[in-house]
Order: structure tokens, then C-alpha cells, then sequence
């Protein structure tokens, strides 16, 4: 990528990237620790590997290995962070493209989803795209 413009995404996607940082910090005072992978700052374990094991609370499907916060990934260990590093980064460009418009996009598309009765997380157009760009076979 173009060294000009990876810090002006940077910059477009802090809001997001500081929501990721906030976890990042509870996590650390909870026992998790962090890593920097591939552009991005990993955090994993502490209340982050709660948190991502119990969302979404209302479904019997709850869970979750990792999750992207602009150009900060969060997951529940070293293990699963590298398993979804691939589909994560997917999302990381998503949050480059749609800055932050993209969390309330985002969630606009499941809420819509989950109104017509569909999975709000398969069937989002994100996940789609995410999913289909990354072989998890090889996952």
C-alpha cells in the first residue's frame, strides 16, 4: 500500500480503531496481553476472551473468535487470532473503504436482516464478502 495513504487511513478509521483500543486496555488490566500483526494491533485474553465468548447474549450460538475494531482486531487467544487473521483483514480494508460509517452500516444490515428473519451475521453483506474471500478450509 501506498506509504502516504496508510496513515490517512489510519487516521479516518480511529474512532473505530479507538473503540478496539478501550477493549485493548480492559483487556490488558484483566490479564490479556497484545501483539502487532501484519498492520494491526491484536489484543487477546482477558476480559476480551469473556466478552467474545458470550455475544451475541441472546443467541444459543453465542461466540465468537475474534472481532475488528478499524485497524485493532480483539480475540480470544493467540490460537484464534491467527485463524481469523485472514477474514479479520477482510473487514480491516471494509473499515478502510467505509471509515466510520462502517460500524453503523454494519449493524443496520443485521438489524434489517434480523427483521426479514434471516442471520443477521451470515447473511451481512461484510460477513459475506469476508467469508467469501477467505478459504476456511485452510483456517
Amino acid at each position: 500500500m501506498d506509504m502516504l495513504l496508510k496513515p490517512i487511513l489510519i487516521v479516518y478509521n480511529l474512532p473505530n480503531s479507538m473503540i478496539g483500543f478501550a477493549f485493548g486496555m480492559v483487556a490488558i488490566a484483566s490479564g490479556g496481553s497484545f501483539q502487532f500483526r501484519e498492520g494491526c494491533l491484536e489484543f487477546h485474553g482477558g476480559f476480551i476472551r469473556w466478552f467474545l465468548k458470550n455475544i451475541p447474549p441472546w443467541s444459543k450460538n453465542a461466540g465468537m473468535a475474534a472481532m475488528t475494531l478499524g485497524h485493532v482486531i480483539i480475540g480470544q487467544n493467540t490460537g484464534m487470532l491467527a485463524r481469523a487473521r485472514a477474514h479479520e483483514h477482510v473487514h480491516v480494508r471494509q473499515y478502510e473503504i467505509w471509515g466510520p460509517l462502517f460500524l453503523p452500516v454494519y449493524l443496520g444490515f443485521s438489524f434489517l436482516l434480523w427483521l426479514s428473519r434471516r442471520d443477521p451475521y451470515l447473511d451481512n453483506p461484510f460477513e459475506v464478502e469476508a467469508f467469501g474471500k477467505v478459504d476456511h478450509r485452510r483456517t
